[in-house]
């Protein structure tokens, strides 16, 4: 649509275009009838457009294909070519495990689980098991047998108000970022799946209040729904929402794997009067997101201001969320929870894979740790801080099948969320448009003519049943590696193929420390050794020149 010469573009602000097959058919069908009536004309072509101008008529109303509802005639063309897609793809196009960011294997997955249709695969993996990356999961001969595929944690024990998650949620999302209804559909179906629903940082709309899912607020650097006018932090707007009983756990945001160190502006003429109540700032004015928050200024303050936030919410389970990126900034964030004896009840790290949020190329493709390096440090640190026990580890990243979620619990997370995931559960198909408003199934659109093409009943269930066909997948390969709960994964338990001719289990491949080394001042990898020294519990900045690794050194162990 941004490409169209700019007349198009206001007829489209009139008449949409995406109608304009269903309107011709119609016309045809007229123009043929008439010519008929005269004996000009043929017959069989007034009922072909006939029967077109009534299936646009029915792809208006019916309320399964979001394609469907916002392109009448035309849509079935997407089926149609998705028919042939197999045959097409085979001899002339890309293979199943080829695209980017997700493939049509991952994708198709999700539709599958959402839709509940069979996932089962024939004739073996498609996968070329002897390439550089591959993995897999040892079985046992001793497989168990687990009653329940509800996996759950404790979050915030021995606060007023644990919360007990699954290990799988719905990663941050803003309202505005998705449509009304998309919101909508993840809420309802959090509701039917007992499972959590992260507002992201735009706050708590009414619909996330109206089905009653189980929410993770997030405040941002905008302190969305809890700020004064001046767009200072309001610790009295917050504790009146955060005591909600609706309301589980809060979570500060310091990054964002889409574009950690960037912050972000709603233009004006997108803050409708919903989105406006939400986030309680003035409709149709700008609103920004900095890049940075003003509640606090050095670790130690972060530190405090989340406790603040505990306390404000009734002893809530309280964290935040991260994209790794200065080694010597989370070091001064441990440092911190050190000397003040403050320690988040959960944090959650974001990988640099990306999320839902649009970015610049640069920051989509090359700011921030990935999410192996970046849960790795993380989880490394907290076990030689023996800190461990006392702080659960969430993540996100591009987790669409139960063995992305072994694959991060084996590195050392509790719980993994999802957005993209959910979203190919509401029906996405990975059209890239989320930043242009032209979403063409509703998902991430604020027009109320597209969005209605997500029909929140039927949608919700699916995103129910992805969440719990992957669980249920999740227990299978539980059972088949001989343990009990997804938490008793381990690196011992993961296999990688460096080449043709070895592999080695992630427990050797990947650099894990001891419990409690940094305690003991034993700094075992690079990256401790050159960025602990630098961290300081009162300065983000670093203390001190930055040493240079030798040549022959390895790379400074975000990886380790």
């Amino acid at each position: 649509m941004l490409a169209w010469p700019g007349w198009t573009r206001r007829i489209n602000e009139h008449f949409p275009l995406r109608y304009l097959t269903w309107m011709l058919c119609g016309l045809l069908a007229l123009c043929f009838a008439v010519g008929w009536t005269v004996g000009l004309g043929n017959g069989a072509l007034v009922l072909v457009f006939l029967a077109l101008t009534l299936l646009g008529l029915r792809d208006m109303r019916q309320q399964r294909h979001s394609i469907l509802r916002n392109y009448p005639v035309i849509g079935h063309l997407r089926f149609l070519l998705e028919f042939i897609r197999p045959e097409i793809r085979q001899y002339f196009l890309e293979g199943d495990n080829d695209a980017a960011p997700f493939s049509r294997a991952q994708r198709s997955i999700v539709y599958q689980r959402a839709k509940g249709d069979p996932d089962q695969r024939p004739f073996g993996t498609q996968l070329d098991v002897s390439a550089r990356g591959y993995e897999w999961i040892n079985h046992s001969l001793a497989p168990t047998h687990l009653t329940s595929h509800d996996f759950r944690i404790t979050i915030g024990a021995g606060r007023a108000q644990p919360y007990s998650a699954s290990v799988f949620n719905i990663s941050a999302m803003s309202f505005g970022a998705l449509s009304a209804n998309a919101i909508l559909a993840l809420n309802k179906g959090a509701k039917i799946g007992g499972f959590a629903h992260d507002t992201g940082e735009g706050s708590i709309s009414v619909h996330h209040r109206q089905h009653g899912g189980d929410l993770i607020w997030e405040i941002g650097s905008g302190y969305f729904g809890c700020r004064n006018d001046d767009g200072s932090f309001s610790a009295e707007r917050f504790e009146a929402a955060a005591r909600d009983p609706q309301v589980k756990m809060i979570e500060l945001k310091l990054s964002q794997g889409a574009k950690p160190g960037h912050g972000g502006v709603l233009p004006g003429p997108k803050v409708t009067e919903e989105i406006a109540a939400a986030r309680g700032v003035p409709v149709g004015q700008a609103c920004i997101s900095p890049a940075r928050h003003s509640a606090f200024s050095t670790p130690v303050e972060m530190m405090q201001f989340i406790d603040k936030l505990r306390t404000l919410s009734g002893g809530k389970p309280t964290g935040f969320k991260l994209c790794i990126g200065h080694p010597w900034e989370w070091f001064a964030l441990a440092k911190a929870m050190l000397e003040t004896g403050i320690t988040p009840d959960f944090i959650v790290v974001d990988g640099a894979e990306g999320g839902t949020g649009a970015a610049p190329l640069e920051f989509t493709n090359n700011v921030g740790a990935p999410l192996q390096e970046g849960l790795l440090l993380v989880h490394n640190t907290l076990i030689g801080l023996d800190l461990r026990d006392k702080v659960k580890l969430g993540c996100a990243g591009k987790v669409t099948s139960a063995f992305d979620i072994v694959r991060l619990m084996a590195l050392g997370a509790d719980w993994c969320n999802a957005g993209r995931g959910f979203m190919f559960a509401l029906g996405c198909i990975q059209a890239q448009a989320c930043h242009t408003g032209h979403c063409p199934t509703g998902v991430t659109t604020q027009d109320p003519v597209r969005q209605r093409a997500i029909v929140v009943p039927d949608k919700a269930q699916r995103v129910a049943n992805f969440h719990q066909n992957t669980l249920k997948a999740l227990k299978e390969l539980v059972e088949a590696a001989g343990l009990c709960h997804p938490q008793e994964i381990t690196a011992q338990h993961i296999v990688h193929r460096l080449d043709k001719h070895e592999v080695r289990l992630l427990a050797n491949l990947l650099p894990f420390v001891e419990p409690g080394v940094l305690l003991r001042g034993e700094l075992p990898h690079n990256t401790f050794r050159i960025y602990w020294p630098l961290a300081s519990a009162h300065s983000f900045a670093p203390q001190g020149p930055i040493e240079r690794l030798p040549k022959a050194g390895r790379p400074a162990g975000q990886a380790a």
